[in-house]
């Protein structure tokens, strides 16, 4: 059990710093290139906050490990929503700007429904895969469309003006590069250590897979928004809880398990339809009307999340 631990804390540490190496060598070196910032934001940073999830998913799925692979999906959007979201609202109620409830939260809770009949079918194909990343391409293109109408009067900087006294374009991209390099290679040890240490503890304690996946690897996967949340909440900013929360989940199940399935089918267990899923649906749709509500997610909203999560939990051990 040792060993499994060790795996678990090791690879876990090994997905926050890859991501957060991955996307500061990307990000310098796209600035020094003159890329726009929009662009760097829409890729290299979503990548970096959904790239814990997606490399344990793929490893997962290829491994021969699809209860793993979805109960990291599904169980990192459910954190997110009942963990992450309630415990900011309760240290400070949310602000909910326009935009996040007439257009994230809704695509948020579309984009859920819109996966339910393909886990219905108890297989997630590659057909199927490719549909989710289509999708999520739809959606950021519709989204860099809107941020460009929005930031037009904002020009970016270019390469020449990213470049600091002293320092020469070709040090900073190759320092870059280096950087994004070891970060990807962080990411996959990191991955293959969460998957190692979560079946093999798994196995020891009797514990399914899908639990496993759903609990202790999802909380895994979620630590680089559970931070970054509560920090924002404690500095009072806690509005960057939501936009981190539904861009996540949308990413989560687009990109994430789009590219999963893309790479290796994922079997979906029997349970998962009618149970972790329908728990995942709920929460998104209790997001919205207490959005709208006062136009901010309050403590007692708070209180009702964290609730509706342990309900969750009591829920799956139960059955």
């Amino acid at each position: 059990m040792t060993e499994a631990l060790l795996f678990l804390a090791g690879g876990t540490l090994a997905l926050y710093l890859g991501a957060e190496w991955l996307v500061r060598g990307a990000a310098r070196g796209g600035r020094v290139l003159g890329v726009p910032a929009l662009i760097i934001g829409l890729t290299v940073v979503s990548l970096g906050t959904s790239a814990p999830e997606l490399v344990v998913s793929v490893t997962s799925a290829v491994q021969g490990r699809p209860d793993l692979a979805l109960g990291n999906v599904l169980g990192s959007n459910l954190a997110n929503l009942g963990l992450i979201l309630g415990l900011v609202a309760l240290i400070h109620p949310i602000r909910v700007s326009h935009t996040a409830r007439s257009r994230d939260i809704p695509l948020m809770i579309l984009l859920t429904m819109a996966v339910y009949p393909l886990v219905r079918d108890l297989e997630v194909s590659r057909g199927d895969g490719v549909i989710l990343l289509v999708l999520m391409f739809g959606y950021l293109y519709i989204l860099a469309r809107m941020m460009g109408r929005e930031g037009r009067t904002r020009r970016p900087s270019g390469g020449s003006g990213a470049v600091g006294k002293g320092e020469s374009l070709p040090r900073i991209l190759a320092v870059s590069a280096a950087l994004a390099v070891v970060g990807a290679g962080a990411l996959i040890l990191g991955g293959q250590g969460i998957v190692m240490g979560a079946s093999t503890l798994g196995e020891e304690l009797g514990v399914p897979e899908l639990i496993m996946g759903l609990s202790v690897v999802a909380i895994g996967t979620s630590l680089p928004e559970l931070a970054t949340s509560l920090v924002a909440a404690f500095r009072g900013n806690p509005g960057i809880a939501v936009g981190n929360v539904v861009g996540s989940n949308i990413f989560n199940l687009g990109a994430v398990l789009g590219t999963t399935a893309a790479v290796h089918p994922v079997i979906v267990s029997p349970v998962v339809p009618e149970r972790e899923f329908v728990a995942v649906l709920v929460l998104s749709l209790f997001l919205l009307p207490a959005a709208w509500i006062g136009q901010r997610v309050a403590r007692l909203d708070g209180v009702l999340l964290l609730s509706g999560y342990g309900a969750a939990w009591a829920w799956f051990l139960l059955t």
